[in-house]
Parts: C-alpha cells; sequence; structure tokens
C-alpha cells in the first residue's frame, strides 16, 4: 500500500509545507495583490463583452445582407438580390433589378459586413501590439465606418423600396439592418473610450 502525505487542504498549506501548490498558483495568478486581480478580471470582462457584441453585430449584419426578407407581401416578396412571386403554388424568382438605387444598396451592405469584418480582425491585433493606455482608435473607425454604411443602405432601402403590394412590409433582414446600426455605433464608440491596460 502506498502511503500518502498531507494533502494540500489541509493546515499544512497555511503552514508553508505544501510549497509546489503556492508556486503554481502565484504564478497562475501572477503574485498580484487583490485589488489588482479584479481590476484585471474586470478589463478582461469588458474586452470579452466588447468581443461578443462585436461578433453579434456581425452576425446581424451577415444575415440580413444575405437573408431573403427585406420586403414580404401576399405573393410577391422584394429581397436584396431576388424579387419573387408566388402564383398557383409556385415559387419564382428573378434577380433583383438593376436600378442604380438596390446595387447601391448591395453594395453598401457588403461594405458594411466587410468592414465590420475588418474592424474585428484589428481588434484582435490591436490587443496584442497596442501599447499600454493605448486606444482602438483604428478599429472604431472601421466600426463606425460599417455602421454608417448600413445605415445609408436601410435608408435608401427605406426610401426607393418599390410600393407594388397594398399588404407588403418590411421583413426580418431589414429589420436586422437597422438593429445592427445602433449596435455597430455603439461598439465604434466603445472602442473610442476603451483603453488597454497591461
Amino acid at each position: 500500500m502506498v502511503e500518502r502525505g498531507p494533502s494540500c487542504s489541509d493546515e499544512a498549506t497555511l503552514k508553508g509545507r505544501c510549497s509546489h501548490v503556492k508556486k503554481i498558483l502565484s504564478v497562475a495568478v501572477g503574485n498580484l495583490p487583490h485589488p489588482l486581480l479584479s481590476i484585471y478580471l474586470n478589463m478582461l470582462l469588458i474586452l470579452l463583452g466588447v468581443l461578443i457584441l462585436h461578433l453579434i453585430i456581425l452576425v446581424l449584419l451577415f444575415v440580413s445582407t444575405i437573408a431573403n426578407a427585406w420586403t414580404v407581401g401576399g405573393t410577391k416578396s422584394s429581397y436584396l438580390w431576388f424579387s419573387c412571386l408566388t402564383t398557383n403554388g409556385g415559387y419564382h424568382c428573378i434577380p433583383a433589378s438593376n436600378e442604380d438605387w438596390i446595387q447601391a444598396v448591395q453594395a453598401l451592405m457588403v461594405l458594411s459586413v466587410l468592414f465590420c469584418l475588418f474592424s474585428l480582425v484589428f481588434f484582435m491585433c490591436q490587443l496584442f501590439t497596442l501599447v499600454k493606455g493605448g486606444r482602438f482608435f483604428f478599429t472604431a473607425i472601421f466600426q463606425i465606418l460599417a455602421s454608417l454604411f448600413v445605415m445609408c443602405g436601410a435608408i435608401i432601402y427605406t426610401v426607393m423600396c418599390p410600393d407594388g403590394e397594398v399588404d407588403a412590409a418590411f421583413g426580418f433582414a431589414y429589420v436586422l439592418a437597422w438593429v445592427s446600426f445602433p449596435l455597430c455605433l455603439v461598439s465604434g464608440l466603445i472602442y473610442i473610450v476603451l483603453r488597454k491596460r497591461e
């Protein structure tokens, strides 16, 4: 039978007999006093929250750009990329018109997704390269530009949307575009205010 020494949960830990556990914990925590540890944990939670918000915005922009529900009606639906008509149980889709306004909306929505994606990449790069006390200005600029692109695209679609159906209404993709605009703008403003701590 193998004899076991005293466990590190005993009183021995308090008296220093399990120094290897103390060393491991001190390396993991970095010998930080309690208030300093609290600041680092708060900063970590803030960065995690900003990252999650950014990913949510990116998903909203992506879904609103590719989804087939910008304007929906009884038998006709108009999307960014297609116009579809339901007749006698069939569903017939044709590419969206070649009008300048719909192409502008398409371009603005694609730009908003790309700028939001670039902003995420820049945030990750700046997270590791930015000096202590630096702000995430480059990330913020791209995020605010993404919000302006989605706002302009949604406004153009609102103003120029064809009123072919009496019971036509804006669909969920249109609503997602409008929801992502203020979130994207707030995220950009958070990046301006946010400072990197060591």
